[in-house]
């Protein structure tokens, strides 16, 4: 199995230093993904030797982001939305996609306070609903309603191309009226 995986190596670190990850990670990140493939009982289930390592790897960088309780919008971003091939995105896609990076992350910051706190917790730390409801002092369902709400919010201003600052003053009324119906709601 391993000469379906070494030669794989150099791309991985490629696109894992694409993401901003510093060298000494890259290289802790590519290990533990070695040490992880080399514990398996079987790897009879591997189909796809490149895939296997790059989602380990993933696997290993998202650990790593859980411990770290501190984490880069960017670097999860990109880590979600990589694709996995050996075609080099070229300059304008890379152009294009940090754009869409930063327009999304003026988006999260634009939401209302609480639904910005609990999306970036539920979406971003990745927290369970449960441990959410506990740290915020809200029920469960509030937590799921604000976190579907923050998507909502994020979806629709993508769809309809909206600039993250236009509209704002209409959008926050009508963000502030759901907010307050929302909690009547829930609470009671």
């Amino acid at each position: 199995m391993g000469s379906h995986i070494v030669p794989h190596e150099a791309r991985l670190r490629l696109w894992l230093r694409g993401m901003g990850i510093s060298e000494d990670e890259v290289n802790d990140i590519v290990q533990d993904a070695y040490v992880l493939i080399a514990r398996l009982d079987s790897v009879a289930h591997i189909r796809d030797g490149k895939s296997y390592f790059f989602q380990t790897a993933k696997s290993v960088f998202i650990q790593k982001i859980r411990r770290a309780r501190i984490v880069p919008i960017g670097q999860l971003t990109e880590l979600d939305s990589a694709v996995l091939s050996d075609d080099d995105p070229g300059p304008e896609r890379r152009v294009s996609a940090r754009q869409e990076l930063d327009r999304v992350q003026r988006l999260i910051a634009g939401l209302p306070d609480k639904c910005r706190t609990i999306f970036e917790m539920r979406r971003l730390q990745g927290l369970p609903q449960k441990e959410i409801a506990r740290r915020l002092g809200v029920s469960e369902n509030i937590v799921e309603m604000q976190a579907v709400r923050g998507l909502k919010l994020i979806l629709k201003a993508l769809e309809t191309n909206e600039p993250s600052g236009a509209g704002d003053g209409k959008r926050r009324k009508m963000e502030t009226r759901f907010e307050t119906e929302t909690d009547s709601r829930t609470d009671g």
